[in-house]
């Protein structure tokens, strides 16, 4: 590491769109950095595979290059913003192992090798900080590290992706086709080209490993994450949560339950627009933290964009930055009080919303009703919306069916997904045509 007298010297990978902006921001307000960091900071380099690609910034040419390791090798601090494992994964385990800082974005690489990672850093004392891979501008793993660790972390439960946000925002709000909801995000840069991880819900889903990691002091990664995206959602699940007075949203859970461990899951939910997750709208994000003295808190913000998510890594690289220049160890993990184990989604303590065609006959509800009785799941409620006839109107001769719609009270998920089970095979149901889970308020 660089001696006091000395600037400390920052190695930057990746020159993507947050990249940009922190590189813009360590070259022009170098000062301010320095004066927060409490000593002199100097950026070296910027390692890119093409230096010739067109950027949201022009960084000078001097500090590209496209030899990361060799500028890893020389940084005393080193932001990793390349996404993917690999060679994002080998680089930070290079840096750590040498006693450089590191600051990362790289929710994909966290969610698998999070635990192994920390472990090296704790090993050789290097500060390793991730605000920005979860969140983006939205500072919420520090709180739950640090402001909430006295405290018992219950769960948390948010929207974390801005992509799938806006686009069940706008097909609520517009009354937009899934495909055009998606088309518009892609335009308006919120989207990828190809939007797979976000839609899947895989991007989410590796956010919720790693705020269910922090908040339950547990090694989880994305394969202890149940994981469903948005794509099976319709215009006719959208319409019909709106007249119950419900808003879809896809929502990143992390459920502790005392003595048995947590459920981490991913999936499209029902929330009642009374929730404060319910008003967030656009391509923002917000996360719900439940705690047994803090209650209830919620944190929103900006959650996607290379300007806000630049926000979150300064403020790392500020943090991290203080440590070197003090010369502070960093602590190795204390041990958990508790072992949490991952649990499967069958678990989880949940609602259900069920859609379904069933036949217009004496006697259907009751038939619909002994199943759920005889699964030990209660309902909620039961609408009966209207009609439908071949062609999808509302047909009042009520020759073709009727729709049945049901929402539950919280049961085990292993019993309502039995219910389900049940219901199809009815020879009264036509069809289920939707299954939705629902989150209550507090």
């Amino acid at each position: 590491m660089a001696s006091a007298a000395e600037p400390l010297t920052i190695g930057l990978l990746g020159a993507g769109s947050v990249g940009a902006q922190v590189a813009r921001t360590l070259v022009e307000e170098r000062d301010l950095i320095s004066a927060r960091v409490g000593a002199p900071v100097r950026l070296i380099g910027v390692a890119v595979r093409d230096v010739e690609a067109p950027r949201d910034w022009r960084i000078p040419g001097e500090l590209l290059t496209t030899d990361a390791e060799s500028l890893v090798d020389q940084a005393d601090l080193v932001i990793e913003l390349l996404g993917g494992l690999e060679p994002a994964g080998a680089l930070i385990d290079r840096a750590l192992r040498r006693g450089a800082g590191v600051v990362t974005g790289n929710k994909a690489l966290l969610a698998v090798r999070g635990g192994e990672l920390a472990a090296t850093a704790a090993e050789t004392g290097a500060p390793l900080h991730f605000e920005a891979s979860v969140g983006g501008a939205i500072p919420i793993l520090r709180p739950i590290q640090e402001s909430l660790s006295g405290d018992r972390i219950t769960k948390v439960m948010g929207i974390v992706n801005g992509t799938t946000n806006y686009i069940l925002d706008q097909m609520d709000t517009t009354g937009a086709a899934f495909e055009d909801a998606l088309s518009e995000a892609q335009r308006l840069g919120y989207a990828e080209a190809d939007p797979t991880a976000d839609v899947e819900g895989h991007d989410a889903a590796a956010k919720a490993a790693i705020l269910g990691a922090l908040a339950f002091h547990a090694p989880f990664t994305i394969d202890d994450v149940h994981c469903e995206g948005i794509t099976a959602v319709t215009g006719a699940d959208i319409e019909a949560a709106a007249a119950s007075g419900y808003v879809i949203k896809l929502l990143a859970i992390a459920e502790k339950f005392d003595g048995e461990g947590a459920v981490l899951r991913v999936h499209p939910t029902l929330l009642p627009r009374t929730h404060p997750l319910a008003s967030v709208r656009g391509a923002f994000n917000a996360v719900f933290v439940v705690a047994e003295n803090a209650g209830e808190l919620m944190f929103y913000g900006q959650g996607a964009g290379g300007v806000p998510t630049s926000s979150a890594v300064l403020g790392d690289l500020v943090s991290a930055a203080r440590l070197l220049r003090q010369g502070t160890t960093v602590l190795e993990p204390s041990e958990p009080a508790e072992i949490v184990p991952a649990l499967p989604i069958e678990k989880a303590r949940t609602q259900y919303y069920i859609d379904m065609e069933v036949a217009d006959e004496e006697g259907v509800i009751a038939e619909i009703a002994r199943v759920f009785a005889d699964h030990h799941v209660s309902i909620e409620a039961m609408r009966q919306p209207g009609i439908v006839s071949v062609d999808g109107e509302v047909d009042t001769d009520h020759d073709n069916g009727a729709v049945l719609q049901v929402v539950t009270h919280p049961a085990q998920e292993k019993s309502l997904a039995e219910t389900v089970a049940t219901l199809k095979a009815l020879e009264v149901v036509r069809a289920v045509t939707s299954v939705l889970r629902v989150e209550i308020e507090q």
